[in-house]
């Protein structure tokens, strides 16, 4: 992090301006979870400035900035080992190996609900770094001990009188060796833990803030976009004459597949509508895939059959499966199924390029501007220290804009334009037929009853695209490997539970059914959820049991999830009196580092289901920020019940059904439900916040509306 006139850098993180203000190194994206308003939390604290004082700016390139945590979550751990006291010496070394080479690689990913996570050691430790320094400053040049010093709202103090802010002791402070340098003590703690309003709420307001489709440049054009209405298809002759006998319409760009999208063309014109309106108007012959056209419902079949018939890796054993199954006295099973589901960012995908004198420059709403800045270097042949990636704020992410498809796109466009600056925008349409959807999954869950009726075994096995070696593939290809290793993503939420069954088999078929897939917001866990949790209620129903008593009895393992399973109970006054025509459903989940318990209450209007409240409790270790926990709770529900609802895309002959809102609908405020979040008090360090709130819902969801109708539904979406 260069420092600007009148700024002087303490380290790679923080700058002090000649006005005292403090300038953080900003590596995470804005997306809407907060999290430009809960790190700079980190460095106020630590510096004892107010919060107002510390002013973001987008961190550089370099490694240090790398997002070490979310590489780290990867491993495939239970959470019982990695959460314990003591986590084994193979936890301890698969998180040192995976650190180090995260360290290494320095990948910048705001992903993984990992955020917070990462910083919470790094930002405190660089601010209470450039502390030392500071306080170190003041001492050498008034010849004062140090322990004698106080700092109040950035201004360093003597008892003798002698003063001096942090903008008039930078420049000393930078030459001057920290010494000793300890973090706060939690007891001291003045803003960590306050719900403390956001900073960019403000400028989201009153229209300052500044998305990817806000981007202007002078001489700016717009580029609309058409891919292959068939998935994995291309075009082949192309008649534009109709498109470029328009006014202000300027070339057509044929776009391969770049980053996995799939081939098409963008006009370029000068207003986006006129370029949209043209691109529809170009005669073009699109050619299917060679292997034939995709059908969801074929894949489904195929899905049902490898569930049957292939055995899957292993994620997670114990115990004797067989033994238990050869000696139970009852046995239940279940098959679930959820579909492929898109991302829907109301911010539809966008980037602006510019391409000119051998330099690119990149204007994008990204969650990886490092990969963005690389796909852009080589689609323009340059250096990549010839790029440069400016991260606007997100208009929605969820996974989404891990990719880099659209960036790619632009660039290319770019190079066509003459050095003029083009923002290429994806019309609503294009957004929903071409995303890298969430996987389509079947799970087959089967359980074992012994002769006393101690639930003693439970085997799953889930088959699914896997999400990793595919992203692997289009974004970082130099990691590819030419065989698959076990993606996590594709079992979580069912190889990690935390119930205590004395013999458990959890596997995962991994298929590769020709659908672009990618990462979806709680990624396996916002399906896996589903699968297990309504799986568990059904087992309690098998024995005529509370499923609330029932999930208790087994967790005597899991102190962590109890408290949680108890607190949502006990808010949501379980077992109390209800209004007519309406019951409780429970789901408990972690993800993410975090645990998530949800009681929804459920009714039916019109033979339509309607959630009407939803009582969420949540131990993410340390609440930061406990204000915008509440807030990612309540906009988890929203997101959950949406694809709880709704979600669900079909595709016949290689084409996407569903094209925009009207197909696709998102839950109205009218219809959104009462949510209230109550945290857990802890001494933890933070956890995800962002993901856990999703994939309780739907299976809190579905076990209210069987306690109200007596119907099993194991197929999203909760239709009518």
């Amino acid at each position: 992090m260069r420092p600007d006139a009148g700024e002087v850098a303490l380290n790679g993180w923080i700058k002090i301006a000649a006005n005292g203000t403090v300038v953080l190194a900003m590596a995470r994206s804005e997306m809407g979870q907060g999290v430009h308003t809960a790190l700079p939390m980190l460095v106020a604290e630590e510096l004892d400035v107010p919060l107002a004082r510390v002013r973001i700016e987008q961190a550089g390139a370099d490694a240090i900035y790398g997002n070490v945590a979310a590489l780290v979550a990867s491993l495939p751990f239970h959470p019982l080992s990695t959460q314990a006291a003591s986590p084994p010496v193979q936890v301890k070394l698969g998180h040192w190996m995976v650190g180090k080479v995260a360290r290494e690689l320095g990948i910048n990913i705001t992903g993984g609900s990992s955020s917070v996570t990462d910083a919470w050691d790094v930002l405190r430790l660089a601010a209470a770094t450039a502390r030392a320094s500071l306080l170190g400053a003041a001492s050498l040049q008034w010849k004062l001990p140090l322990a004698d010093l106080v700092v109040k709202e950035g201004v360093i103090s003597h008892p003798s009188g002698k003063s001096a802010s942090y903008g008039e002791l930078a420049k000393f402070a930078a030459a001057t060796p920290p010494g000793e340098v300890a973090l706060k003590n939690r007891k001291d703690w003045r803003l960590i833990g306050q719900p403390v309003h956001r900073l960019d709420i403000p400028d989201k307001v009153n229209g300052a803030a500044r998305f990817g489709l806000d981007v202007r440049l002078p001489g700016m054009l717009y580029a609309a976009i058409r891919q292959c209405p068939m998935l994995g298809g291309s075009p082949g002759t192309i008649d534009e004459s109709p498109a470029m006998s328009m006014p202000g319409i300027l070339r057509l760009v044929r776009l391969p597949g770049y980053a996995g999208s799939t081939p098409g063309f963008a006009v370029v014109g000068t207003h986006w509508w006129l370029a949209e309106q043209a691109a529809g108007a170009v005669n073009v012959q699109w050619q299917q895939r060679p292997l034939g056209g995709l059908n969801t419902s074929a894949i489904q079949a195929q899905l049902q059959q490898a569930v049957k018939r292939q055995s899957g890796s292993v994620f997670y054993k114990q115990g004797d499966i067989d033994n238990a199954e050869a000696q139970a006295a009852r046995t239940v099973e279940a098959t679930y199924h959820a579909p492929y589901l898109a991302h829907a960012a109301l911010e539809p995908m966008n980037c602006t390029a510019q391409v000119r004198d051998g330099k690119v420059e990149v204007w994008a709403p990204t969650q990886v501007p490092g990969m963005a800045r690389a796909v852009a270097a080589q689609v323009a042949g340059v250096p990549v220290d010839q790029v440069k990636v400016h991260v606007t704020l997100l208009g929605g992410g969820f996974g989404r804009r891990l990719e880099v498809d659209y960036v790619a796109q632009a660039v290319r466009v770019a190079m066509d334009c003459g050095g003029a600056p083009v923002q290429l925008i994806w019309s609503r349409e294009e957004d929903t037929t071409h995303d890298f959807y969430r996987p389509m999954q079947v799970a087959a869950l089967r359980a074992s009853f012994d002769a006393q009726g101690k639930l003693s075994g439970l085997r799953i096995k889930s088959a699914g695209d896997a999400i990793t070696p595919r992203s692997i593939e289009r974004t970082l290809p130099a990691l590819a490997g030419p065989v698959d290793l076990p993606d996590k993503t594709t079992a979580e939420g069912l190889f990690d539970l935390p119930y205590s069954i004395v013999s458990q088999h959890m596997a995962h078929v991994a298929t590769r059914m020709g659908v672009p897939v990618g990462f979806w917001r709680s990624v396996g866990h916002s399906h896996n959820a589903f699968f297990s949790e309504c799986f568990i209620d059904e087992l309690a129903l098998a024995q005529g049991q509370d499923p609330m008593a029932f999930r208790r009895n087994l967790l005597s393992a899991a102190p962590r999830y109890l408290a949680v399973l108890n607190l949502a109970a006990e808010k949501a006054g379980w077992g109390g009196k209800l209004l007519p025509g309406r019951a409780l459903g429970v789901a408990l989940h972690g993800s993410f580092g975090s645990v998530v318990a949800q009681v929804v209450e459920v009714s039916l209007q019109e033979g339509r289901p309607r959630v009407h409240s939803v009582t969420c409790a949540i131990d993410c270790g340390t609440a930061v920020n406990p204000g915008i926990v509440a807030q990612q709770m309540e906009g988890a529900v929203v997101f959950a019940l949406t694809a709880a609802l709704y979600g669900q895309i079909d595709i016949s002959n290689g084409i996407v059904q569903q094209t925009n809102f009207s197909q696709h609908p998102m839950v109205k405020m009218a219809d959104s439900p009462t949510v209230t979040t109550w945290i857990v008090p802890s001494q933890r360090p933070p956890s995800g916040v962002g993901e856990p709130g999703v994939p309780p819902l739907a299976p809190a969801m579905a076990n209210a509306l069987w306690a109200l109708t007596g119907s099993r539904r194991r197929t999203l979406p909760l239709r009518a």
